[in-house]
């Protein structure tokens, strides 16, 4: 499997797109926003998009999906039905943080713990990891040793919790319980900045200590 990293929004959110060496075959994560740039790369690639997938409900993680299916006729996957109140509330996550109208959306699929994820001939592990907000899923892909986190663990940092229905222990739970028992070796695609390891930030991250 190999990915890309699409900073997108002024959140600079980390959208990702994987894709199968085999297929050709693509899945586009979180994609937040400037789907133009989106679209380029996979364009670039010659890549086919296979689905779309959400790991929370927050604008910056979602409000590019309604701009891509009116050009790609794929399924929406995740994230887990929790955060439906956040997704349904998306006019009003706009006017809260400044951006243009986006439109609503209904996932073609909520995503639960356990659940997997498949384009091409990739799989990728749904782990519930709740705590930012209430529906916060990560997606595992075994074989590279890789997670995309969404907005649970940062390089140096953890989510917030401000938010409605946040919270922070549930969120410090979601990491020590099922987050880094995944391994020390585990790469992490955060939602915002840098990767890291697992083992790193399990180490020096003093949020988690």
């Amino acid at each position: 499997m190999h990915y890309q990293v699409i900073p997108v929004t002024a959140f600079s959110q980390n959208c990702c797109v994987f894709w199968c060496d085999k297929t050709q075959n693509a899945a586009v994560i979180d994609p937040g926003g400037d789907v133009s740039k989106i679209i380029d790369f996979l364009d670039e690639k010659k890549l086919t998009l296979e689905k779309i997938v959400l790991t929370h409900g927050h604008l910056d993680h979602v409000g590019g999906v309604a701009e891509m299916l009116s050009t790609f006729n794929v399924p929406v996957e995740g994230p887990h039905i929790a955060d439906k109140f956040w997704i349904d509330a998306l006019s009003e996550q706009c006017k809260m943080f400044g951006f243009e109208h986006v439109e609503a959306f209904t996932p073609d699929r909520w995503l639960n713990d356990g659940d997997k994820v498949c384009f091409g001939e990739q799989v990728l592990e749904v782990y519930h990891t709740p705590g930012h907000t209430p529906g916060h899923v990560v997606l595992y892909h075994r074989d590279s040793g890789l997670v995309q986190v969404g907005d649970v663990l940062f390089n140096g940092s953890i989510g917030r919790t401000d938010f409605p229905q946040g919270d922070h222990q549930t969120l410090l739970n979601s990491i020590h319980n099922t987050l880094l028992p995944l391994g020390d070796e585990v790469e992490f695609i955060p939602g915002h900045g840098p990767m890291s390891t697992l083992g790193y930030e399990r180490l020096h991250n003093t949020y988690l200590k």
